[in-house]
């Protein structure tokens, strides 16, 4: 469903009892909520109530002028959140959502539970900004195809590509398809990114339970950053996942899972 927060038209899914606990999953920059599904489908069938949405300059939301600040995705996540009558949540993010589910920690400490962030930054290094730069110059060409595999060893580890070549490949030629609109979102949500993501001195001020994930072998936001992040958190926990490159949630979904039910179990949300 749509549902018009601040002006804008944000894809929302509600998924599971309604007035179960709730945990609120938070995309990836390149992805939609279906990238969500594999994860998410445990804490449907086993009683919770999901909330996914895509965030504004996503694949199936607005995608007004930007940049954005993450501020504001925060406080579109909350609104979609006041919406449903949501008063609080468990808030699981996978990189740009996990800086999402950061910001939503420090600004709107009454919403939240938990947080996991997942292959996540609160700060950018050299090799970083030339990386997202990349991504901006491959999306002005257009070409989805060129695109993906462009981006695709950045975020998947090598053993994961040879050992799904063929499924990367459809993916690619999906990619190939999207039109203009997805590359002009995605150019503003890089932009996003780059300009606004440094939070690291803000960081102490979450305190909520935090779970801080990182893979093992992720080079595009590597283990350092996330050390970062839990040193700030002092209500964190850090957890490397091993053989696992950026896109945790693809490679090692049934360890991460794992991860995040003992997690949220021991934060329990009363309803």
């Amino acid at each position: 469903m749509l549902i018009n927060i601040n002006g804008n038209d944000l894809f929302v899914e509600d998924l599971g009892l309604k007035k179960s606990e709730v945990i609120v999953f938070l995309n990836g920059v390149m992805t939609t909520t279906s990238s969500w599904y594999e994860l998410s489908e445990w804490f449907v069938k086993n009683g919770y109530r999901v909330i996914l949405h895509d965030f504004k300059g996503q694949l199936k939301s607005a995608k007004p002028m930007g940049p954005y600040t993450f501020k504001e995705h925060a406080d579109d996540t909350i609104e979609i959140l006041k919406n449903l009558g949501v008063k609080k949540a468990h808030f699981i993010g996978t990189s740009y959502g996990g800086e999402v589910a950061l910001k939503i920690g420090i600004l709107h400490q009454e919403f939240v539970q938990s947080i996991s962030v997942i292959d996540s930054v609160s700060e950018l290094d050299e090799p970083l900004k030339n990386e997202i730069q990349n991504w901006i110059d491959l999306c002005k060409n257009k070409d989805g195809y060129t695109f993906f595999w462009g981006m695709a060893e950045g975020i998947y580890s090598k053993t994961y590509i040879e050992m799904n070549k063929h499924f990367l490949e459809k993916r690619a030629y999906a990619t190939k398809h999207m039109g203009d609109d997805y590359f002009n979102g995605q150019i503003t949500l890089y932009e996003t990114f780059l300009n606004d993501v440094t939070m690291t001195d803000q960081l102490k001020e979450v305190v909520a339970p935090t779970m801080v994930i990182c893979g093992e072998l992720d080079t595009l936001k590597p283990p350092k950053f996330s050390k970062i992040i839990a040193r700030y958190i002092e209500t964190s926990e850090y957890v490397i996942i091993p053989d696992a490159g950026h896109v945790v949630i693809f490679e090692k979904p049934k360890e991460l899972l794992t991860i995040l039910i003992g997690f949220i179990k021991k934060y329990k949300t009363k309803v």
